[in-house]
């Protein structure tokens, strides 16, 4: 797959998880909200592969991260989104369980509270774990915060394509397919 030279939608994420995605220390989003379930139950996809990833502060808050992640408060939606990486989802799996997620602690920045309520929330809906790649765009872009991006949904169309052709991997190849194997091992893995 060839990285694209340029993307016009974004994916709404906290800006705490952006960090943790850009410094490297995961790879790793939890969905169940904001997806597109076509067929079923049993059928899941997500709306694009390859998407800018558009930091919110709104609906993050301290208690829903581990107490070390470094945690900007907000009381509104800034003025000015500053985009600065973009995304490639690799896999989407199935949550079977609570110990399932329990054994990629050390994989992610969220609390055990908001694991619990990302599972208890419309129970009846699966858990997605997606596997993203992260790539840093080369100078950060600023874009109004119009109207049109507001609201909770999870995609927004931008109004203007931003270049991502160079583009740098978070991680190097060799770092990225590790952590993934280690995620995967562990899911796979009976306990």
């Amino acid at each position: 797959m060839a990285w694209p030279v340029s993307l016009d939608v974004a994916l709404k994420e906290w800006n705490s998880v952006v960090s943790a995605l850009q410094s490297g220390r995961q790879i790793l989003l939890l969905r169940k909200g904001g997806i597109l379930e076509q067929g079923g139950k049993n059928r899941f996809s997500i709306t694009h592969n390859e998407f800018l990833f558009f930091p919110t502060f709104l609906h993050q808050s301290r208690g829903e991260l581990k107490p070390d992640v470094a945690f900007e408060p907000a009381s509104a939606e800034p003025d000015v989104v500053r985009i600065t990486s973009a995304g490639v989802v690799n896999d989407i799996l199935k949550a079977e369980s609570r110990d399932q997620v329990d054994r990629l602690d050390d994989q992610h920045i969220w609390s055990k509270s908001l694991i619990d309520m990302r599972f208890n929330y419309k129970p009846q809906n699966p858990l997605y774990l997606v596997l993203v790649r992260a790539y840093r765009l080369h100078e950060p872009i600023e874009l109004a915060n119009t109207p049109a991006y507001g609201g909770c949904k999870s995609w927004v169309p931008l109004e203007h394509s931003i270049a991502t052709g160079n583009a740098t991997a978070v991680l190097d190849d060799v770092k990225y397919q590790h952590q993934r194997k280690v995620i995967l091992d562990r899911l796979a893995s009976p306990m």
